[in-house]
């Protein structure tokens, strides 16, 4: 079960002044993909079919993702009174589907997508990090603070999942590496771009390389190098890398440089 619900936010601290305008439409986006949650269960529950300690695990993972989803587009809705968070998710998961009728992992083994795993709930425990720590809202503040230590729990989750099935699986670190960058690469795929577009932009051509250019251009101008320093920590605990070592100080580096890059509105 969740360990916090919507009662406990405080929605009459509303403060629409203090909402950024740019800020709104990351909260739209992620709403969508934060209630999708339940398809990427019915693939987690595949690929773990046979492990039913694991199987409830993402049970409850479920339940908090799409409360998490629930409360966002709440929030947007309050915020945006032409939102209509339920109609623009029946939009978006029509729109992206994802294979979840398989036997075994897209990353070759369980090890490498309950690490896979890891990177995702890295983003987004940096994510909400993020926009708690740059709204003046503060509801926002609140729902984002939330959530963000949820996903960090999740992260952790994950995390003992995979040393669990390292001891098994015997994941290379060359391979621990590969399946993190291609996790990495994976978030220009089609889920946060379309999700962008479907929340903020129905009824126009969907774009990808817009829909993506111009989410990355609100999202990373919110970060700052500390929180650039500690995903890569988390992304090196995982992988097994020290992450306070010298690798880690200069892949931080490298991580904000990329991130600043990608802030640059055209």
């Amino acid at each position: 079960m969740p360990r916090w619900t919507e009662d406990d936010i405080p929605w009459d601290a509303f403060l629409p002044d203090r909402l950024s305008p740019d800020m709104l439409p990351l909260v739209k986006a992620a709403a969508l993909t934060e209630y999708n949650a339940g398809r990427y269960t019915q693939y987690l529950k595949n690929v773990f079919a046979d492990d039913e300690g694991f199987a409830e695990t993402v049970a409850e993972w479920q339940a908090e993702e799409e409360q998490h989803g629930t409360v966002l587009g709440r929030y947007a809705e309050r915020a945006d009174r032409t939102f209509d968070f339920h109609r623009t998710f029946r939009q978006f998961q029509a729109g992206y589907v994802i294979p979840v009728d398989v036997a075994g992992s897209v990353r070759g083994s369980r090890a490498g997508e309950l690490l896979a795993r890891c990177i995702v709930e890295t983003g987004t425990s940096s994510f909400y990090t993020v926009l708690a720590e740059s709204t003046d809202e503060p509801v926002l503040k609140a729902i984002c603070r939330r959530i963000a230590g949820d996903e960090y729990r999740h992260y952790r989750m994950f995390l003992d999942g995979l040393r669990r099935y390292q001891g098994k699986d015997r994941l290379s670190l060359p391979g621990r590496i590969k399946v993190v960058i291609g996790r990495i690469r994976e978030s220009d795929d089609d889920e946060l771009a379309f999700a962008f577009h479907c929340a903020n932009r129905l009824g126009r051509p969907y774009d990808h390389a817009r829909a993506n250019r111009d989410y990355a251009a609100l999202a990373y101008g919110l970060y700052r190098p500390q929180h650039a320093e500690k995903a890569v920590s988390m992304v090196f605990k995982a992988v097994g890398l020290n992450p306070q070592g010298i690798l880690a100080r200069i892949a931080s580096r490298w991580a904000f440089r990329v991130m600043s890059a990608r802030a640059v509105k055209e």
